[in-house]
């Protein structure tokens, strides 16, 4: 009796000492003869409630492949390799995208390769990276194309090889026909809006009771990146729709680009709102900043945005020196908005600088690569995904549903 009270014992402390250093390996071994007996539906019902790292016959063989993924119930057949590619290694924003794709890729048991360039102006050397990548005959590869032209041959080596890619944050709408399975971003076009209305309601009632022409400056990264491009004719075309809404016009001037594909450029020389466009030759902090201070020191002006992480922070830099900027234009502040966060930008916000921003969701922009990659390897069917993007300043900056979007 006593044998056998002890050899109960040490089952039972092998279970523990299982259960803690192999999380649910024991409780999985104890429900296998019952699962042997459920439907396959069911069986499968039951593996993703409980988030089992093998959840499927075929992913046993694959090591820790077959996690529990952010984006649903994506498990890995195998453990693929995958390449991921951003825009540039050195933004906050950029980063974080590249930490989600990391981090998904750990979660799911698959491996993943992510670079990119210093910048994001870098075009020729993105390519060459996504050229890499196609030679090496990874998985699958995630892009955040900088330029929507420069990569199309590129993207047609990868169907020739049979090379499945997901575009991220930025699409390329004409790549060659069956080379790019999903794109997987933000609705930029809305999101640029989204910081036009509340941009107009800060403004509003200076326009209103405007004598004389007001200026609104903007200051886009490039005119190659689809995602900026939106974001920027985004924030135009709903600027100018309020303006035209309350009685007043409006007219866009400075970049070509933006001119001239603005749903209504209007006539500046009567024009009531002036909305002026500048590009930086590279989307670099220090040049933004240029750009910014020649709009600041319009004698019109009365707010200013930054369509993505560098030229907002431009901005903030630019008024270092001219401390114009700030949270009331019925004093003669000015009115700046931008987009994405960082440290610089959320301390702005918080300091009462920066009126507010536009945040993606840069982390989860990732994950979601990955994952859709690892449906494609499996031999899933995948579409686009819109991955959110929220209006945040110093009232709401700390919710729950935006805070961690918010890069610091």
């Amino acid at each position: 009796m006593k044998r056998k009270v002890m050899a109960m014992l040490l089952v039972g402390m092998t279970a523990v000492s299982l259960l803690a250093g192999c999380g649910r390996e024991a409780e999985e071994t104890a429900e296998t003869a019952a699962q042997e007996e459920m439907p396959e539906k069911e069986q499968q019902g039951s593996d993703k409630q409980e988030g089992a790292s093998e959840t499927k016959e075929e992913t046993q063989d694959a090591g820790e492949a077959g996690g529990k993924s952010a984006y649903g119930d994506v498990t890995a057949k195998e453990n693929y390799n995958f390449h991921v590619i951003v825009k540039s290694m050195s933004s906050d924003f950029w980063r974080a995208a590249a930490d989600g794709a990391e981090d998904e890729a750990k979660a799911l048991g698959v491996s993943v390769t992510v670079i990119g360039p210093n910048s994001n102006t870098d075009i020729a050397d993105q390519v060459q990276m996504l050229n890499n990548a196609i030679n090496s005959k990874p998985d699958g590869i995630g892009i955040a194309a900088s330029d929507k032209e420069a990569v199309m041959d590129s993207l047609q080596d990868a169907l020739d090889a049979g090379i499945p890619v997901i575009c991220f944050n930025s699409g390329v709408p004409n790549a060659p026909e069956g080379s790019v399975y999903a794109t997987a971003s933000t609705n930029n076009y809305n999101a640029g809006g989204i910081a036009a209305e509340n941009m107009y309601e800060a403004l509003k009632d200076v326009i209103a009771s405007a004598d004389a022409p007001v200026r609104i400056g903007v200051v886009n990264q490039d005119v190659t990146s689809e995602s900026v491009i939106d974001r920027g004719l985004g924030f135009i075309d709903k600027m100018i729709e309020l303006v035209k809404a309350d009685g007043k016009s409006a007219a866009v001037t400075g970049s070509d680009k933006y001119v001239d594909d603005a749903k209504d450029s209007g006539d500046a020389g009567t024009a009531d709102v002036i909305i002026g466009v500048k590009v930086p030759a590279q989307a670099t902090s220090e040049l933004c900043a240029i750009e910014a201070g020649v709009l600041l020191n319009e004698p019109d002006i009365i707010g200013i945005m930054g369509t993505n992480q560098e030229t907002a922070e431009g901005i903030i830099t630019a008024d270092e020196l001219l401390g114009k900027l700030g949270t009331d234009p019925a004093a003669g502040e000015i009115i700046a908005c931008g987009f994405d966060s960082g440290a610089t930008i959320i301390g702005a916000i918080e300091k009462g600088t920066m009126y507010g921003a536009v945040t993606q969701s840069p982390r989860y922009q990732g994950q979601i690569t990955v994952d859709l990659l690892t449906m494609i390897a499996n031999g899933e069917e995948v579409k686009d995904e819109e991955t959110p993007a929220f209006w945040y300043n110093r009232e709401n900056m700390n919710d729950p549903e935006i805070a961690p979007n918010l890069i610091k």
